[in-house]
């Protein structure tokens, strides 16, 4: 059963805001439901990786002289009319689409270099969705054009879907797979002419730095501190993550202390199974799922503090450049 047929529901009365930023995203239903706006600026520039080297990327960022890869996670509301501006800054032409949110296609279209456009819709369908560049594809979105956007169940912020096991806090994981060739291509104007061989493997546009490298514990580069990657809570703190793998491979998400609560996978509302990893698609797959801040059942003595890794089991993920060891798609996930 899709997710949307499920879900269908009147939007009389909803309620609706729009937020992002750093760390764990909150959410409020209001009374009614709301216009909301957004503005995104598509620009480009280098991304230093965890082996030092720079490389080309394009991302829709909050300003026009910044670069935000992915761009910023967002949350509405079900009912909410959303209008996002996007103002291209770059020379070549590019676009804004989200697949399956809303009952009309919402897709921006060709837009030319030079040029802004504003597409709006109204958020219709409950669930996690991948806003994206489908222009040139799939080359443009894996070079960085891409985001997170949520839709909330009307007057519910606990819920995934109406009826869905609850949570008390929610961000969303988005992996990434770079080829700095095809990156380059991009950059040039030209289609990539050779097979896709991934060098750099990220969440939320970041790689981890163990303990004892160069930038470990620094937020701004490390995944495993990055607070919109890593996993904070206290026993009880039961945490929604919304997974999408906007790269071509697919991923085995496996997570410690914890197994995780499945519940979607690519918009499908399945049975809940505990499990310790969760398949996720690549070209735009998403998964849901809960990690549950129960004490870890295998911790002896039981112990409600420490760390744990979450770390993909296609091991070549873990590296960067093509075999520095831990500096790849992983977090770490805090009892505190």
């Amino acid at each position: 059963m899709k997710r949307r047929d499920f879900l269908k529901a009147s939007t009389a009365g909803l309620a609706g805001s729009l937020v992002g930023g750093v760390g764990l995203l909150s959410w409020t239903p209001r009374a009614h439901a709301s216009t909301i706006e957004k503005t995104f600026y598509i620009t480009d520039g280098m991304v230093t990786q965890g082996d030092g080297k720079d490389i080309y990327f394009r991302g829709y960022s909050s300003n026009s002289s910044g670069l935000n890869v992915p761009g910023e996670h967002l949350i509405v509301q079900q009912g909410d009319q959303v209008e996002i501006t996007i103002h291209n800054t770059l020379g070549s032409s590019h676009s804004f689409v989200i697949d399956g949110i809303s009952d009309e296609t919402v897709n921006s279209g060709r837009i030319s270099g030079g040029s802004s456009t504003t597409v709006s819709f109204t958020a219709d369908n409950v669930g996690t969705y991948v806003y994206y560049d489908n222009r040139n594809a799939p080359y443009n979105r894996i070079a960085g054009l891409h985001g997170g956007i949520a839709v909330m169940p009307v007057n519910s912020d606990d819920e995934l879907y109406p009826g869905s096991p609850t949570f008390v806090q929610q961000q969303f994981w988005i992996f990434n797979q770079t080829d700095p060739d095809w990156n380059d291509a991009v950059r040039n104007g030209d289609t990539p002419d050779s097979n896709f061989t991934p060098r750099y493997f990220t969440l939320n546009g970041l790689s981890g730095r163990p303990p004892g490298a160069p930038g470990s514990g620094d937020p701004a580069i490390d995944s495993m501190h990055d607070p919109r990657s890593a996993l904070h809570g206290h026993v009880g703190d039961r945490t929604l993550v919304r997974m999408i793998n906007v790269g071509l491979a697919q991923h085995a998400v496996h997570t410690h202390g914890n197994h995780m609560e499945w519940l979607t996978s690519d918009g499908d509302i399945r049975p809940v199974w505990e499990k310790d990893i969760v398949p996720l698609n690549g070209n735009n797959g998403i998964a849901d799922i809960i990690f549950p801040f129960d004490t870890p059942p295998d911790s002896w003595p039981p112990a409600d503090v420490g760390t744990y890794p979450m770390h993909l089991h296609d091991e070549m993920t873990q590296t960067a450049g093509g075999g520095l060891y831990m500096f790849g798609s992983l977090t770490d996930i805090f009892f505190e």
